[in-house]
């Protein structure tokens, strides 16, 4: 058995954890996430305030993990720490604690690829949820459709060409006049409109039914243009007596397009298994479509929790055990990176 500090400051959430286990048996013994609401004042998150906000809680939330998990620092043997993608300046917080950390504790420090913690996210609620399987991952940055055969051996099907689904909802919800983060605003906004209500109804993006496996956007979402549509809808709107329809019609067209990508990934390789990651799998409505999708079928629809599906350091620890068993350490020079390839790729 193995003890993992998992830290992720990758955006505007302090997290720290504490896991313990060995390969898929682990068990969560502290999470802690310290969000930062002021962000909500600017209406997005500001690099620069993130950073000085983590500089701030880092020690207190890893003391606080540390705490409720009933450890002490030298019981820990390894830490595992977002290190791409993300904001730098955050990233970089969390990066110099968790190797000031090792090398004060003289255990190893794994550097984790943030999407692939929301890939193992699922599995510390879900026991079932492992390989193989089909992922889709969801994020405010981030949307990836994935094949993964086992852990560390990832294809990537698709992904979005312009904005993330996360980012889309978001700027969705700004155009509707509703407060920052705007997903789940927007989805309670949506859940006042029966589907097909009112004079809106926006087409779904790079969906095409004579599409072929080989064909560029076969896979590929792309939410700019149903950003778009949204806006053109809004000019000739009332946003408050048309707000719910136009919400209900942007969210039907976002997750009928998730959906049928997910479905394409399914069938062609066969899977039994729908794991989904990322702060957007906390919608109920894509969740439920998903279910509706692949449950006549016999296919199996995991989720995580609302807690594990935003931005956590038990994904990270998670991944980092993984790491760590495999035998990946990081030296002194590891560093933050904006942007970093999913480890693992296959072609």
């Amino acid at each position: 058995m193995t003890r993992v500090l998992g830290i992720e400051t990758s955006c505007d959430e302090t997290s720290a954890a504490i896991l313990e286990g060995t390969g898929d048996d682990v068990r969560l013994r502290s999470l802690v996430i310290l969000s930062q609401d002021v962000h909500r004042v600017f209406g997005g998150v500001v690099p620069e305030i993130a950073s000085r906000a983590h500089l701030t809680a880092i020690v207190p939330v890893v003391e606080r993990a540390l705490s409720d998990a009933g450890v002490s620092p030298n019981e820990i043997e390894a830490v595992a720490v977002t290190n791409a993608p993300g904001l730098v300046g955050a990233l970089l917080v969390g990066v110099s604690y968790a190797k000031a950390f090792a090398w004060a504790s003289g255990i190893p420090v794994v550097g984790v690829h943030h999407m692939e913690g929301h890939l193992f996210a699922t599995s510390l609620e879900h026991a079932d949820a492992v390989p193989p399987f089909t992922a889709l991952l969801v994020s405010g940055g981030h949307t990836l459709l994935l094949d993964v055969a086992a852990w560390g051996q990832y294809r990537v099907l698709g992904g979005t060409r312009d904005d993330a689904a996360g980012e889309a909802f978001d700027k969705v919800a700004k155009l509707l006049e509703l407060p920052y983060p705007g997903g789940p605003h927007l989805e309670r906004l949506a859940r006042e409109s029966d589907a097909g209500a009112g004079r809106f109804r926006f087409s779904r993006p790079m969906l095409r039914r004579n599409q072929q496996p080989d064909d560029p956007d076969y896979y590929d979402v792309s939410f700019s243009g149903l950003k778009t549509a949204v806006l053109t809808a809004l000019r000739d709107a009332d946003p408050v007596q048309d707000g719910p329809a136009i919400a209900r019609a942007f969210q039907d067209a976002a997750i009928d397009t998730l959906v049928a990508k997910t479905a394409r990934g399914v069938e062609q390789f066969g899977r039994r298994r729908v794991v989904v990651g990322g702060g957007v799998a906390g919608n109920r409505a894509l969740i439920e479509a998903l279910v509706a999708r692949f449950g006549p079928s016999g296919v199996e629809v995991f989720a995580p929790s609302a807690r594990l599906a935003t931005d956590n350091a038990g994904m990270i620890a998670r991944a980092g055990l993984f790491r760590f068993e495999r035998g990946d350490r990081a030296d002194l020079s590891l560093s933050a990176f904006a942007n970093q390839p999913l480890p693992g790729l296959v072609s």
